[in-house]
């Protein structure tokens, strides 16, 4: 096995290589490593749940194609080479450059999608990429890493332009970490700031904890269909889950009808709910054996009998509800409030937004201008999700203008440096030319001063 030092320098022979290559070959090569992972989705996905035991085969292939087909077609015809911009009223002109090696700390959740995303950013700025996959995804990573690299042999891409650690462990990361140029890191907290103190610049994620308004007045159904299909996702693992929805009380009989209908199971019962709170957290901390396990399994973990296609377990909440439940959980679990006025529902939001989830995203159906504005007003985050399904919304879709993207940052409320969605643009360097714009002069006293 090699050396991280050994593998720097391969990636800087080969960063080096590449960074002559011009525009064509570039978004050639980006193309191909988006196509790869989709034509290999059904594999990947299988390969996917039988390493890693979180998720389901059907949401990882649902996950893995429409990634590769969002992140692609948001890439198309952007330019990363030479001259990206030029402005004539200020007369600055942007000239991209690579950065170098960049550091890609994989997550166990989205392994494939995760490693793609990074590897199109990092290809397209002309960087070269080294990824430290998860220890229990590490044969999902290699296989989709040979895949990607057989697929791009036709083009002559440099050796050593894609790599990814064979073994990974905490001590070769944190020494790629500080070898690398710049980091990115997707995945739990404390690998988070270990990649703010490895001494790189470094991009990272934060805790999501997103919260649901349901307004009045909207299409009750429709609504529920999205908030299940979110919740339900891959077992309740992505970051952008909807974890708690408030709804309004002359509406929570209706709405509570339609979740039933879409396979949601209601629970009410205090010594339940404490149950599944105590399951969900263990002293603090999430409990890995109840992350990204199927809403039926989770129930009867807790001696609850419930049907075999239930597809999430709905949680009365309420004042009093137990602090790990109001947090994030990576299970197919919400909580549901009721509200009696929009400001009671947008305090509940808040409430748990500071609890957990600073930064990330907040998701509302309404079609009230007006309360969704005030929603984005008062909650610190970067996202507000409007009528939309957010766990396939906030990392960018083709019905939104969210950055497409796998790395979701939350901004400096959530203690990151990035602000919202990672994109390739993250990775370059800018020289800027200052040319005095045409008719530029100094202005007078009075022009600068007067009222």
């Amino acid at each position: 096995m090699q050396t991280i030092e050994e593998m720097i320098e391969r990636a800087r022979r080969a960063q080096a290589e590449w960074e002559r290559a011009g525009q064509k070959k570039i978004d050639a090569v980006v193309r191909e490593i988006g196509k790869t992972v989709y034509d290999n989705a059904e594999a990947l996905a299988r390969l996917t749940v039988e390493e890693t035991q979180t998720g389901n085969y059907e949401d990882n292939l649902r996950q893995d194609k429409r990634k590769a087909s969002i992140i692609w077609q948001s890439l198309k015809g952007r330019k990363s080479v030479g001259i990206v911009k030029r402005d004539k009223k200020t007369g600055l002109v942007e000239i991209a450059k690579p950065i170098g090696v960049v550091a890609a700390i994989l997550p166990v959740t989205i392994p494939v999608t995760n490693f793609m995303s990074n590897a199109m950013f990092s290809v397209k700025s002309r960087n070269a990429i080294i990824a430290a996959p998860h220890p229990k995804s590490i044969r999902t990573v290699s296989t989709t890493v040979s895949l990607v690299r057989a697929a791009l042999a036709r083009f002559n891409v440099p050796e050593g332009l894609i790599q990814y650690l064979e073994e990974p462990s905490i001590d070769l990361t944190k020494e790629l970490m500080s070898k690398a140029d710049v980091v990115v890191a997707t995945g739990g907290m404390p690998m988070v700031k270990s990649a703010y103190s490895s001494g790189k610049p470094a991009f990272g994620v934060g805790p999501g904890n997103v919260q649901c308004i349901v307004d009045r007045g909207v299409d009750i159904e429709d609504v529920v269909t999205k908030i299940v299909d979110g919740r339900a996702f891959n077992n309740g693992l992505p970051c952008a889950c909807e974890q708690a929805v408030m709804v309004h009380q002359d509406d929570a009989g209706t709405i509570l009808q339609s979740f039933a209908r879409n396979k949601a199971v209601y629970i009410d019962d205090p010594e339940q709910i404490q149950k599944l709170a105590d399951l969900l957290y263990v002293d603090g901390v999430l409990n890995r054996e109840a992350m990204g396990v199927p809403a039926p399994q989770l129930a009867e973990k807790i001696g609850l009998s419930v049907p075999g296609d239930t597809r999430i377990l709905l949680v009365k909440a309420g004042a009093d509800t137990a602090v790990a439940l109001r947090k994030e959980k990576l299970s197919p679990v919400t909580l549901v409030y009721t509200y009696a006025t929009f400001d009671e529902a947008l305090g509940i939001a808040k409430c748990n937004i500071l609890l957990q989830g600073r930064g990330h995203s907040v998701a509302i159906h309404s079609d009230n201008q007006k309360h969704i504005e005030t929603l984005a007003m008062a909650i610190p985050v970067t996202r507000v999700i409007v009528n939309q399904c957010a766990t396939t919304s906030a990392g960018g879709s083709f019905m939104n203008g969210f950055g497409a993207t796998t790395t979701l940052g939350t901004g400096f409320w959530g203690n990151t440096s990035l602000q919202g969605n990672l994109d390739f643009t993250h990775l370059l360097n800018y020289t800027r030319i200052g040319y005095p714009p045409a008719g530029a002069r100094v202005p007078s006293d009075e022009e600068i001063w007067g009222e």
